[in-house]
């Protein structure tokens, strides 16, 4: 099974893309589609509640194993270049660079669009995902692309392997009530192997759960791998006492302040001490106070573009994570929000 998100401007043909691709299934700030093929299974991912907020765009990157940048004939604008610096944050791996609409331009011009973003993401996270055209209108590339996505998925898979044998964590980012089964909840196993009867605990809740079954594309089945997204109906918690975010696991880190060290992106304005940001950690966010910034063993009052730092931050609320977890900085009243990235 494949996961992938398809980010871009909403002049980027996404949208339209991500509809052509497979069938419409659940729609929140983000909206997802199927497609299968025999057995191989593709789940798409348009976040629909981006750009007006940032939080769609996070959650549906930290779902997926692929990201697929759209970017039209007329090149990027600003808000693909804030998804640029957004994977750049997230260290993403796996991804393309899709040249959307190619039924309204022409090969000099697409060849030329292409040198100049490999210029522009040269150093980034980019800088080696593949090329590729295609059009929604002709559906000139739609094969390729998929065909492409699963080969891609291959590899992938062989990654989630590797993950099997660590602890179980399952993120959750939808959670409803079902009649005669009671809390069920949606979302991705990031690592280890969930199975039906398993003892787990909701964070950052502290709430103790059991996995009553398991469903993986409306199939009953005992056990789930790594990065399978699944449907869990669970036991001995009610929907009100999860939510979007929360993750499943034996045990997290929970606080409410942070101490990280971290490394603010080329393009961000930098931030002083008392500054509020707002963090990301998986699919959880929490506003919180610059309440130090430390520079190679000195404070310092202000975080410049492009320098590493150790961070003390205050929060307003708890939120929950590991000790390999990434925290996404962001200044939600910037023009280009992403601001950096850190970690304990």
């Amino acid at each position: 099974m494949t996961k992938i998100t398809i980010i871009g401007s909403q002049q980027s043909g996404k949208t339209t893309l991500a509809a052509k691709m497979g069938k419409k299934g659940n729609v929140s700030d983000f909206t997802m589609y199927d497609f299968a093929k025999g057995d191989k299974i593709m789940t798409i991912i348009d976040p629909t509640g981006y750009p007006d907020s940032v939080k769609p765009l996070i959650a549906s990157l930290t779902l997926s194993d692929i990201a697929i940048l759209c970017v039209p004939p007329t090149g990027l604008d600003a808000y693909a270049g804030e998804c640029i610096v957004c994977l750049e944050c997230m260290g993403y791996k796996h991804g393309l660079v899709l040249l959307t609409k190619s039924d309204t331009t022409y090969p000099q011009a697409t060849d030329e669009l292409k040198t100049k973003l490999q210029n522009i993401t040269k150093g980034t996270a980019l800088e080696h995902w593949e090329y590729m055209t295609v059009s929604t209108k002709t559906f000139e590339g739609m094969e390729e692309l998929k065909e492409k996505i699963f080969t891609m998925g291959e590899t992938i898979d062989e990654e989630n392997k590797k993950k099997a044998t660590l602890p179980t964590r399952v993120i959750i980012d939808q959670t409803f009530n079902v009649t005669g089964i009671g809390c069920v909840v949606l979302g991705v196993v990031m690592q280890g192997t969930v199975n039906a009867k398993d003892k787990m605990t909701a964070y950052p809740t502290s709430k103790p759960l059991e996995i009553r079954s398991i469903q993986m594309h409306d199939v009953d089945v005992r056990t789930a791998p790594s990065g399978a997204r699944v449907g869990l109906a669970l036991k001995g918690i009610q929907s009100k006492d999860i939510d979007r975010g929360h993750v499943l696991s034996l045990d997290e880190i929970i606080s409410e302040n942070l101490k990280i060290k971290c490394r603010l992106s080329p393009f961000s304005k930098g931030f002083n001490t008392g500054s509020v940001l707002h963090v990301f950690v998986g699919l959880q966010s929490s506003p919180m106070r610059v309440s130090s910034i430390e520079k190679k063993g000195n404070i310092v009052e202000k975080a410049s573009a492009g320098d590493e730092y150790v961070l003390e931050l205050t929060g307003m609320k708890e939120i929950s994570y590991s000790q390999q977890d990434r925290f996404i900085l962001t200044d939600l009243d910037e023009k280009q929000r992403f601001i950096g990235y850190g970690s304990l």
